[in-house]
């Protein structure tokens, strides 16, 4: 086994590492170099090797499913995407760009609701929204800042463009495995990162930990900063766990919070009650708070709201940001972004259809085929209808749906989305992808160089994943002369 880029076939999709003349791509030459200079048994011990790894690190996921929850070792792929850094950077522009504009844009709609007023954003939008909370009304938090970290989820089209698929604000889950993913590359190429020059990602849980410690409602004291987790049986405690840790962060679960009669947020300890300056959550709105929100709610904490509306602790992402991290509202952000920073959009949308307008629903109604069908609020790929590999009958319940509440559903093209080499058995077959940054903000702004590539591991599948079957690669960002 030598892994070339000869005989390799994208099947007419653009190839992230391969080019269309069967050439490695030049951000990729110094990998193709090195993999063919490998023999098949170096490399498939060197595979079987990272393997074993994941599985003593203990590197799972968790998939939800009618039998139960599974717990499964993270599936990885071990040939990296490769980008330029030349192309990484206008990226990065785009990216930052757009976090501050929904920014902007949340605060907007909490407060003075000038987008509003001003007739860019349709007050039916807001009103449709199920993330909308009245409770955070008249709020700014510190910075003005309310979705302090962001997973936004990009795709390259047959033609090569880069598009942003949707924005996670709310609780964005999958760095962890884009720190794991680096670790387990330099233990399988440790030559290939002396060689090349290879973006490092390591410093993200500094970064991550900086923009937390900025939301401290105390000053002249360390700040006291804790992870909320719904506990071990959540798909993604994993992460939770590794994020406290390399923090130096507290995890915790609600149970271990209390808010006092001072509406400050206190840690139970040993030694008793110590001060929480900064929470990072990775539990949804409805769970927060069963004073306000979910009165059935033991995963959260009474009182927070009180303590956060009081200014005594930093939660991030701040309560409410999710209004933004909705398919429907995914549409106006163009226009987000011209209306608060009077630019152009830097990366673009996906061209999208609102079954909200009569026009659109009747051309999405009548091309089931052929696209997309998303839910306003779902994550995960649930939820959603991809036309062409649906059955009449799962395109005529999902008209049905379409036709009872077309606020909450919006279409798009199907994306010919762009492959990558990736390992399969001995050789090497393309697999479906797309990309997911991290941007933090909150006194700063920081974007990961790079992000989690998560990859389709079934031949032909556009379902990228993790919950739905799907895998994952390192991504290189790599100077090229």
């Amino acid at each position: 086994m030598s892994l070339t880029a000869s005989r390799y076939d994208a099947g007419g999709f653009f190839d992230e590492l391969i080019d269309a003349d069967g050439q490695p791509r030049p951000a990729a030459r110094a990998l193709f170099a090195h993999l063919g200079a490998l023999d098949g048994a170096t490399l498939e011990a060197r595979r079987q090797a990272v393997n074993a790894a994941i599985m003593t690190m203990g590197i799972t996921f968790t998939v939800y499913s009618e039998a139960g929850n599974i717990d499964r070792a993270w599936p990885f792929d071990i040939i990296p995407r490769v980008m330029a850094r030349k192309e990484w950077a206008r990226i990065e522009a785009g990216l930052k760009q757009r976090l501050t504009a929904l920014n902007l844009f949340i605060d907007d709609l909490y407060n003075a609701q000038r987008i509003i007023r001003d007739g860019v954003f349709p007050r039916e939008v807001l009103e449709g929204s199920r993330s909308f909370r009245a409770q955070c009304v008249g709020m700014t938090p510190r910075f003005g800042v309310w979705a302090h970290v962001c997973g936004t989820d990009l795709v390259r089209d047959r033609d090569g463009t880069v598009y942003v698929l949707e924005d996670n604000l709310r609780v964005p889950s999958g760095v962890s495995y884009m720190l794991e993913n680096r670790q387990l590359m330099k233990r399988l190429f440790p030559e290939l990162f002396q060689e090349t020059a290879i973006a490092p990602v390591d410093d993200y849980p500094t970064r991550l930990h900086d923009t937390l410690a900025a939301l401290s409602p105390r000053t002249g004291v360390r700040p006291v900063i804790a992870v909320l987790t719904p506990g071990i049986f959540n798909s993604a405690y994993f992460e939770h766990s590794y994020l406290a840790q390399k923090m130096g962060a507290f995890l915790v679960e609600g149970s271990d919070l209390v808010v006092d009669d001072d509406d400050c947020v206190y840690m139970k300890t040993i030694a008793g009650l110590r001060r929480v300056d900064v929470i990072y959550r990775r539990i949804d709105d409805d769970f927060l708070d069963p004073e306000v929100f979910r009165t059935d709610s033991v995963l959260g904490v009474a009182g927070l709201m009180r303590a956060w509306r009081a200014g005594n602790v930093g939660i991030a992402n701040a309560p409410g940001a999710g209004v933004a991290d909705d398919k429907v509202v995914y549409a106006y952000v163009p226009k987000v972004i011209r209306y608060y920073l009077d630019q152009d959009p830097i990366i673009p949308n996906v061209p999208s259809y609102l079954c909200m307008h009569d026009d659109e629903r009747d051309h999405v109604l009548a091309n089931l085929d052929r696209l997309v069908v998303k839910p306003a609020n779902e994550s995960g790929g649930y939820g959603m209808l991809i036309g062409p590999r649906a059955t009449a009958q799962e395109r005529a319940t999902f008209a049905g749906l379409i036709r009872a509440n077309p606020r909450n559903y919006m279409a798009q093209p199907t994306l010919a989305l762009s492959t990558a080499p990736t390992l399969i058995d001995d050789h090497l077959e393309p697999r479906h992808l797309d990309l997911r940054p991290f941007v933090l903000q909150s006194d700063r702004l920081y974007a990961t160089t790079g992000g989690l590539t998560r990859v389709a591991m079934q031949a032909g599948s556009l379902v990228v994943n993790s919950s739905q079957g799907g895998g994952a690669k390192d991504t290189w960002i790599v100077d090229v002369d």
